[in-house]
C-alpha cells in the first residue's frame, strides 16, 4: 500500500512539472481576451427613476386614448379633466382637509400596527413557548379579512377615530409579523453557536445578530405593510365617515361625479407608490452591506 502511495505522489509531481506556470501577464492577457459585448447575467444596471417608467406608460396611454375619443369620458374621465377638478378642489378647500386627515390615519394605524406586528415576530421568532402561544392567533387572524371585523369593531369602537386606526393596525400587523418571523427563522443557526462561545447576553444577542439577521425580510413586510395599510384607508373610509379621501370619493359617486372618484383614485395610488418608494429607498441604505443583485 505504501509503495502505490508513493506512485501516485511521483506521477502528481511530474504532471506538476509538465505543466508550464501561469504568469500574471498571461492571466491578464486571458481576461483581456474575452468576448467584451457578452451580457453578464442577471437584471443588469439600475435605471435612474426606473420605477416611475411603467406609471409613466399608463398616464400616456390614458391620455392618448381619451385624446383619440377611444375611452368614453362617462367611464373615464380624460386627465386633463381630472388636473383641473384636483386643482379645483383644492382651491375651493376641500382636498386640503381630507388628504390631511387620511394622513394621520395612515401613519397612525401603520406605527401602531409595525410596532405591534414586530413585538409578536420577536416573540415568536426567539421562543419556542412565543411561537405556540402567539402564531396561532395570528394566523387564525390572516384568515379573517378586515373587512368582515368591520360590523365587530364597529360595536366595539363605534365610528370615531378609534375604530379607523385599529382596523389598519390589524391590516398592518400580518406581513410585519410573517415576513420578520420568516427573518428571525432563518439566521444561520451558526450565528447563535458563536454567540454563545463569545458569552453574549440576550440584549447582545438580539441587537447584534437578530435585529441585523431580520432586517431583510422585516422591510420585504414593510413594503406589504404599507400597501395594506393604505388599502384598509380605502375601506374604513367609505364606512360612516365624514372626512378623508375615501368619503369625498363616496360622497362623489352619490352625486355621480365621476371626476372626482378618479381623483380620489390617482390620489391614493400616488400616495401608494410615494410611500413604496421611501421604503425602497430606506431598505438600500439601511442593507446597503449586503450584495443583491438589486445592487
Amino acid at each position: 500500500m505504501a509503495t502505490a502511495v508513493k506512485g501516485v505522489e511521483k506521477a502528481v509531481e511530474r504532471r506538476h512539472h509538465e505543466i508550464p506556470p501561469v504568469d500574471d501577464e498571461e492571466q491578464a492577457a486571458g481576461r483581456a481576451s474575452r468576448p467584451r459585448g457578452k451580457r453578464r447575467l442577471g437584471p443588469g444596471k439600475a435605471i435612474p427613476f426606473g420605477y416611475l417608467i411603467g406609471p409613466l406608460l399608463l398616464l400616456g396611454v390614458w391620455f392618448w386614448g381619451s385624446a383619440a375619443g377611444w375611452i368614453d369620458p362617462r367611464v373615464l374621465t380624460a386627465p386633463w379633466t381630472v388636473a383641473t377638478t384636483a386643482w379645483d378642489l383644492w382651491e375651493s378647500g376641500r382636498l386640503g382637509p381630507d388628504l390631511l386627515v387620511s394622513a394621520r390615519r395612515f401613519a397612525f394605524g401603520l406605527a401602531f400596527g409595525v410596532g405591534a406586528g414586530l413585538v409578536l415576530a420577536l416573540v415568536s421568532g426567539l421562543s419556542r413557548w412565543g411561537e405556540a402561544i402567539v402564531d396561532g392567533p395570528v394566523q387564525i387572524k390572516r384568515s379573517i379579512p378586515n373587512l368582515a371585523l368591520l360590523p365587530l369593531l364597529l360595536l366595539w369602537f363605534g365610528i370615531d377615530e378609534r375604530m379607523k386606526i385599529i382596523t389598519i393596525a390589524l391590516g398592518v400587523l400580518i406581513p410585519i409579523y410573517l415576513h420578520t418571523h420568516n427573518g428571525l427563522r432563518s439566521i444561520d443557526g451558526r450565528y447563535a453557536e458563536l454567540a454563545e462561545t463569545l458569552r453574549l447576553g440576550p440584549a447582545a444577542f438580539i441587537g447584534r445578530v437578530v435585529l441585523p439577521g431580520a432586517l431583510p425580510g422585516f422591510f420585504l413586510g414593510l413594503r406589504f405593510a404599507v400597501t395594506a395599510s393604505w388599502l384598509s384607508l380605502v375601506v374604513v373610509e367609505q364606512v360612516n365617515a365624514t372626512s378623508g379621501i375615501g368619503y369625498m370619493m363616496l360622497l362623489a359617486g352619490t352625486y355621480g361625479q365621476t371626476d372626482v372618484i378618479i381623483v380620489g383614485l390617482v390620489l391614493y395610488g400616488l400616495l401608494g407608490l410615494g410611500s413604496d418608494a421611501i421604503v425602497r429607498i430606506a431598505q438600500r441604505r439601511v442593507l446597503s452591506w449586503r450584495r443583491t443583485l438589486e445592487d
